[in-house]
């Protein structure tokens, strides 16, 4: 079990609070628990195939995945292929996947976290997912009235690690990208958040590791979302 108080992350530098006006969240692996989901998703299938230790082989291979899509997805982005390629695979997920209703898992701690920093700031989800999932999540768990904005693949011609989602977001709220902290678990958060000019913060209750992360950009690295409220 997560427990806010108990993290490392306190051994970075806070943020400076007063001059940040928007958070922007990304979705996987930050808000939504995705990761462990699809672990468990595979180790069910190793399961199956009398894999031994199912579930220990399923998070080895979703973490060892991780870095090379990642890896892809930049350069997908570097040639200007990363939005269509990415959207018609999303299409073709969406057609195997037929009329079964969705089930988001939330990060533990994220519902409190999101209402206690809603007071202060304005917040923004900004995603490679499509606008359809995003927007599931957030009706999901009752969090759709928190976030001023939705920005997905759908909003921009460009995606994550480009600056361009960011921009839209900030652009959006009508506030300097200066003004605007980007939270995310892996190196394309952090790097597009860096190239648009904006804070970027790193949490690891995802697959992303803390030195990847640190030279992708991240000013402040926290063990898990939950914790951001102690940094701003």
């Amino acid at each position: 079990m997560y427990i806010a108080g108990d993290m490392k992350a306190m051994e970075s530098p806070t943020l400076d609070g007063d001059r940040i006006e928007a958070v922007l969240f990304d979705l996987d692996g930050t808000l939504m628990n995705s990761d462990d989901q699809a672990v468990e998703r595979l180790a069910l299938r190793l399961q199956r195939l009398g894999w031994r230790y199912p579930h220990r082989s399923a998070r080895w291979l979703v973490m060892a995945a991780e870095t090379p899509l990642n890896m892809l997805i930049t350069l997908l982005d570097a040639v200007g292929l990363d939005a269509p390629l990415l959207g018609l695979w999303a299409r073709s997920r969406g057609l195997r996947r037929g009329t079964l209703e969705p089930d988001y898992l939330l990060m533990e701690g994220a519902g409190a976290m999101l209402i206690a920093l809603r007071r202060r700031f304005r917040l923004v989800i900004v995603t490679t997912r499509g606008r359809s999932d995003a927007e599931a999540f957030l009706e999901q768990h009752g969090l759709a009235d928190l976030f001023e904005a939705v920005v997905t693949r759908e909003s921009t011609a460009r995606l994550k690690p480009h600056p361009a989602p960011i921009r839209r977001a900030a652009g959006q709220l009508g506030l300097p990208v200066e003004r605007c902290v980007m939270v995310g678990d892996t190196t394309m958060d952090m790097r597009s958040a860096r190239r648009a000019g904006a804070k970027a913060v790193a949490v690891l209750c995802g697959f992303g590791k803390r030195g990847e992360l640190e030279r992708a950009g991240a000013h402040v690295v926290l063990d898990h979302v939950a914790a951001l409220a102690a940094v701003l």
